[in-house]
């Protein structure tokens, strides 16, 4: 059973989490936060495997709640909640150890799938969410590109696949099944991939794979549909 701490100040949007999660029998919403002082304080309590934050909460907002969390209970992995208009954070809740990023209005079946990724090892990020962080990233791509390659030139050929499947959103598990190894040994290189690239988490690792070319870029979501009939 997985155990999820849902923290959002609007409880309608809580009570719509709670009902897409619930349509899956291994997981398990423990407890429920409408402040990110308050998400913390029961993290620490419940020590639930995933905490999905808004970004922004009173008292204390998503990334700095994240940030708490990260050093308390490193146990949990975090998921952060955004909506469109919250570009501007993107690039601060990369740092701030979010193990995966969702989009609030998204498919209810990425919310699943993205919990159920992060319990795993894995980093989630929405298709829609990667490309905003793409696009974000979009000046000096060029130069982002190049400085992603030169990043990764010091790492083997399976360490460059294990960062491409980390890419592409797989497990430690899935990327083990499919290069044929134990789950222990895609472990050890990527901490070692982290440790020779400086990054700090596996989120960071999937930008990089993403600016060096290693995995196609997600599709652009589809036009809104027009609200006219015919």
């Amino acid at each position: 059973m997985i155990r999820v701490l849902l923290a959002d100040d609007e409880a309608l949007m809580r009570a719509g989490v709670r009902a897409v999660l619930g349509a899956d029998p291994g997981i398990e919403v423990v407890a429920e936060a409408a402040d990110g002082r308050e998400a913390v304080s029961l993290a620490l309590a419940h020590r639930p495997d995933v905490a999905l934050l808004d970004v922004r909460m009173p008292r204390l907002d998503g990334l700095a709640a994240a940030e708490e969390l990260r050093r308390a209970a490193p146990g949990t992995a975090v998921v952060m909640l955004t909506t469109f208009s919250e570009d501007e954070y993107i690039e601060r809740a990369l740092g701030c150890g979010a193990a995966g990023f969702l989009l609030k209005s998204g498919d209810p079946r990425e919310l699943i799938a993205g919990v159920r990724a992060v319990t795993e090892g894995a980093a989630f990020l929405s298709p829609v969410i990667a490309r905003r962080v793409i696009d974000r990233l979009g000046t000096g791509r060029l130069t982002r590109g190049a400085s992603a390659l030169a990043a990764l030139e010091p790492l083997t050929g399976r360490e460059r696949e294990v960062v491409a499947l980390v890419g592409a959103g797989l497990s430690n598990a899935e990327i083990a099944a499919r290069l044929h190894v134990v789950e222990s040994t895609v472990k050890a290189h990527v901490s070692a991939v982290l440790g020779r690239t400086g990054l700090r988490n596996r989120v960071r690792l999937a930008v990089l794979a993403y600016e060096a070319g290693l995995v196609e870029e997600p599709p652009a979501p589809p036009p809104a549909r027009s609200s006219t009939t015919g």
